[in-house]
């Protein structure tokens, strides 16, 4: 499969206390198993100088969004803070984004950050995919960025709005495994790096 767009950036998505891990408020269980896919996907993108960004959903504590779901991810607080295996890596060019909202554009800097970066094509992960992710990339579209969502590095509660979230980013992106993303992404920037 031929990759879109001349330069990709990682993305992980609320990989935080609050989501991954027993003790989490809004435990995604699923999310726990895509961690080590995640982590590839990450070393991979140092490795072939890709950037990553880390999405960090950190409320105030009074936030809106408390009217429909629990309180979680309070900025400031262990839940809002990400899980020990995937932590940014500021030495290796990792940037963070904070959002209070679902999607990781709204009202946050990462559409500039992209932008001031020359960044064309934003690859997902993280949970929840039919939430979180999806928002995320329903908007990338809407400023203009390709879109590949990485299968086995999303997740949600369950299978069911898993697929459904996947089945809906399909329409407007593209869809791969960590490995399938890997291999072409191996062979387009080679192939790019040739070019120049």
């Amino acid at each position: 499969m031929e990759l879109k767009g001349k330069k990709h950036c990682v993305v992980v998505i609320d990989m935080l206390n609050d989501f991954i891990g027993e003790k989490a408020t809004l435990r995604c269980k699923n999310g726990e198993e895509i961690v080590p896919k995640i982590r590839e996907l990450i070393d991979f993108a140092h490795d072939q100088n890709i950037q990553v960004v880390h999405v960090q959903e950190a409320h105030r504590k009074n936030d809106r969004d408390f009217r429909v779901r629990p309180v979680h991810a309070v900025k400031g607080t262990w839940g809002s803070q990400f899980i020990p295996e995937l932590q940014p890596e500021e030495d290796k060019g990792d940037y963070v984004v904070q959002k209070r909202r679902h999607s990781a554009f709204s009202f946050t800097d990462f559409d500039l950050f992209l932008r001031e970066e020359e960044i064309d094509t934003v690859v997902l992960t993280g949970v929840w995919t039919n939430v979180c992710v999806r928002s995320t990339a329903s908007d990338a579209l809407y400023h203009g960025y390709h879109v590949i969502c990485i299968s086995d590095g999303t997740a949600s509660q369950d299978d069911d709005m898993h697929v459904s979230g996947l089945r809906d980013i399909n329409i407007f992106g593209e869809i791969m495994t960590t490995e399938e993303y890997k291999e072409a992404a191996k062979i387009k920037f080679s192939q790019d790096e040739t070019v120049v």
